[in-house]
Order: structure tokens, then C-alpha cells, then sequence
């Protein structure tokens, strides 16, 4: 009886110990867990811009058609080739959203040259071969949509459309006509030239580095189809003798873009992440 009375007594005391000592003990804290940041993009900024470009433009005749009073008949041009011409050009847009801006530019083309060839009869019955010299300037006007499709640090590439008009006046033509038997040549006729505004429609590509967060270069191509008109007139009339059909362009430009609405960059807002300490005691 009285072991177990011993027995007994141990075990109270180690059980009071245990307790006593678990009070004494400070609380296990773990470590405190992050929530992950949530970022929120605003809106980039936008607003209006100016450009100016220089470039040329390689030019391709779609034909020329001309009537001749002794067949009382439209006739095509044997050859017509309308050189290229340099370009010079302004504009103003705005930057819709980060990836779409429009703009409306208005560029003028110098001088390119025309040369062509008639086949046909001269002093009499005579088979001849006309020279036909002319010489045509242009300008446009342009409203375009553009879409900035890939950004890459500093570096945009886009592409966009046109659509507006182009205002052709041709300075008049020159005709000499020559035997082709090598005997001679009549006098060379004096046309006046027409000048008319054409329905003109555009597409570009092309490529932006930002040299300051106002400023970018540009560099683009530009396709330009512009329709067809009134070319020369006949001989002491006021009446269209010779039509062209139209010319397409291949334009490569570059300038620079210019913008008022501040730096086109993306600002991002980090919530502060929460902190939940997990306590055991």
C-alpha cells in the first residue's frame, strides 16, 4: 500500500510540472504569410500629335489612252513610263488608346517625268513613231488609321489605311512624231496639260523608336492607287484628247512624330499585401 500511495504521488507532481512548465513556455509563432501582389494597369497616355516626313516615291503608269481624229477612235499608248519623285509631307493625329491612333496627313510630289510613244501615220500615209514628253506634280490628302500591333521596349511596329484624294496636274505634252523609214519628222505639237483631284486609297507599314517619351522616329512604306483622269488636251480645244489611267506609288518616308499628351507609358499600382501571422500556443 504503500508504494502505490508513493506511485501515485510522483505522478500528481509530474503532471503539476508539466503544466507549470508549458506556462512558462512562450507561444510558437509561425511565419508570416504574403498574399501575391495584385498590379492594376492604367490606361496609357494619350492625346494629340504632329509629323512631318521627307521621302520618294517610285512611280508605275497604268497606261495612257489617247484619240485619234483620222480613225475617229480611242487608242493605247505604244509605252508609258512615269518616273519617280521625291515627297514632302505633314500631318496631324491623335493617339486614341496604346494601340490605335489616326492621323491626317497631306504630302506634295515634285516633278516626274513621262515618257511615251504612239505608233500610227504622219504626212500622209506614212508609218511614224511619236515621242511623247510630259511632266507631272501632286499632292494628297490623307485620312489614316493606324494600328500599333507589336511594342517592344522602345520599338513599335504598325500598320494602317488611307483614303482621301490626290490632286494630278500635268504641265502638258510634247509630240514629235518621226517617219519610220528615217526620212524626217514633222514639227512637235504643244498639248495643254489637265489637273484634276483623283479618289486615292493607301496602305502602310512601318516601324517607330521612341527618342524621347514625346518623341519618335518613323520609318514606313506606303502603297498609294490613284485613279484615273484627264492627261492632255486636243490641239487649240478645251476638250480631253489623251487620258491616263492612273499610276500606282510605292512611297518610302521617314520623319518624325511628335506628341503633346505626355509620355505613352503604362503605370502599374501594387495593392500592399496583407500579412497573417499564424499564432500557437
Amino acid at each position: 500500500m504503500k508504494m502505490i500511495f508513493l506511485a501515485a504521488t510522483a505522478m500528481v507532481f509530474a503532471g503539476v510540472g508539466s503544466a507549470a512548465a508549458a506556462d512558462v513556455l512562450p507561444p510558437i509563432v509561425e511565419a508570416p504569410i504574403y498574399e501575391p501582389p495584385v498590379s492594376h494597369p492604367l490606361p496609357a497616355a494619350s492625346g494629340w500629335y504632329i509629323r512631318g516626313d521627307v521621302g520618294y516615291s517610285w512611280n508605275r503608269s497604268r497606261g495612257v489612252d489617247f484619240f485619234q481624229g483620222d480613225l475617229n477612235t480611242y487608242s493605247s499608248f505604244t509605252s508609258s513610263k512615269l518616273r519617280g519623285s521625291y515627297s514632302v509631307g505633314a500631318g496631324v493625329g491623335y493617339q486614341i488608346s496604346d494601340y490605335l491612333r489616326s492621323d491626317v496627313t497631306f504630302d506634295y510630289f515634285g516633278k516626274a517625268k513621262f515618257r511615251g510613244s504612239t505608233a500610227g501615220t504622219c504626212g500622209g500615209l506614212a508609218p511614224c513613231t511619236s515621242t511623247d514628253l510630259a511632266e507631272m506634280t501632286a499632292y494628297s490628302l490623307l485620312a489614316n488609321a493606324y494600328v500599333d500591333f507589336y511594342k517592344q521596349g522602345r520599338f513599335t511596329l504598325y500598320g494602317g489605311a488611307g483614303i482621301g484624294g490626290t490632286h494630278v496636274k500635268w504641265n502638258g505634252l510634247e509630240n514629235t512624231a518621226c517617219r519610220d523609214d528615217g526620212t524626217g519628222c514633222v514639227p512637235t505639237d504643244y498639248h495643254g496639260g489637265g489637273a484634276k483631284w483623283r479618289f486615292t486609297y493607301a496602305l502602310m507599314a512601318g516601324a517607330s523608336v521612341d527618342l524621347t517619351c514625346n518623341l519618335k522616329a518613323d520609318v514606313g512604306y506606303r502603297y498609294r492607287r490613284v485613279s484615273g483622269g484627264g492627261m492632255f488636251r486636243a490641239l487649240n480645244s478645251s476638250g480631253y484628247q489623251g487620258y491616263d489611267r492612273g499610276f500606282d506609288a510605292h512611297d518610302v518616308r521617314g520623319g518624325l512624330r511628335y506628341s503633346f499628351g505626355g509620355c505613352a507609358q503604362e503605370e502599374v499600382y501594387i495593392e500592399p499585401a496583407p500579412i497573417m501571422p499564424v499564432v500557437y500556443k
